[in-house]
């Protein structure tokens, strides 16, 4: 009989978080794999748990998930976390629960503290939908590449930040985004000296360009970009130059209207009263500047 792989959430920053669940969990399990086993033995020190721990972490993702697909297929409970949060979400754990699937484990989760959610949460900019981007990639093309999706997306965006690349990470996003764009820093969660600050990326580079290196973990919310509001006049020129070309009223409206995003309707109606001043103004003499179509 195989196994039972556990993906555990920890606090994220405040050791109260720790569920009492978790605390069964972590004590019932055979061996607790963690990305870092001294922060995991003050977690369960704490606590007063006594357990086999074996690390997990980025180098040695690969060869853990090879022993932890063994002792599941020896039928072992194993518990998996991280420093801080839920394995796998911007931290070691995905080659675990592949590991895990490919011995045919059960694979189940202890929910629990999230900066992601915590974030979203303390930033009031709607939480229905909203993307999670991690960190930003270092350097490259790859890091404006994606500064430049976030600056274009249209959702709240979550992403974390280390200290070292802080005050870098909002330059570069205020370039792409425009300072004016608005903000929210969660610094230190449920930690002692957490700070929860709104503001402009503009207001956030002055707030922290002043310190020599910012402190603690910092998990940024970023406004999503407004939509221009469609431009009614701009779509009725197309539709006219898309009749012009020999196109039907319908077909150049619907195209259109996908487009610019102008309600097919709006824009079909508009361009009937053109068609219908342009007959007038024919008829009373003035020379035609429209082709009815």
């Amino acid at each position: 009989m195989t196994g039972r792989l556990i993906i555990c959430a920890t606090p994220i920053g405040n050791l109260d978080d720790a569920s009492p669940r978790l605390q069964r969990t972590l004590a019932d399990a055979d061996v607790v794999f963690a990305e870092d086993t001294r922060r995991t033995g003050k977690l369960l020190e704490r606590f007063g748990i006594s357990a086999e721990l074996r690390s997990f972490f980025v180098g040695n993702e690969q060869e853990r998930s090879a022993e932890i697909r063994s002792r599941l297929e020896q039928g072992e409970t194993i518990a998996l976390v991280s420093d801080a949060g839920m394995p796998a979400v911007s931290d070691p754990g995905v080659a675990a629960v592949r590991a895990a699937r490919d011995a045919g484990a059960v694979i189940s989760v202890v929910p629990g503290p999230s900066a992601v959610t915590s974030a979203i949460a303390v930033a009031g900019m709607g939480g229905d939908r909203f993307v999670f981007e991690g960190f930003l990639p270092r350097s490259g093309r790859d890091r404006d590449e994606r500064i430049r999706e976030i600056a274009a997306d249209e959702r709240p965006v979550v992403l974390f930040s280390a200290p070292s690349r802080f005050v870098k990470d909002l330059g570069d996003l205020a370039a792409a985004a425009g300072g004016e764009r608005g903000v929210v820093v969660a610094r230190e969660i449920t930690k002692l000296h957490e700070e929860i600050w709104a503001g402009t990326l503009d207001e956030a580079i002055t707030r922290w360009s002043g310190e020599m290196s910012p402190r603690g973990e910092f998990t940024l919310v970023i406004e999503p970009r407004t939509a221009a509001p469609p431009d009614l006049p701009s779509a009725l020129a197309a539709v006219q130059e898309r009749m012009d070309a020999g196109e039907r009223l319908s077909n150049a409206v619907r195209e259109v209207a996908e487009v610019t995003g102008v309600s097919r309707r709006v824009l079909y109606d508009a361009a009937l009263a053109a068609r219908a001043a342009t007959r007038r103004s024919t008829t009373d003499g003035t020379p035609r500047t429209h082709r009815d179509p």
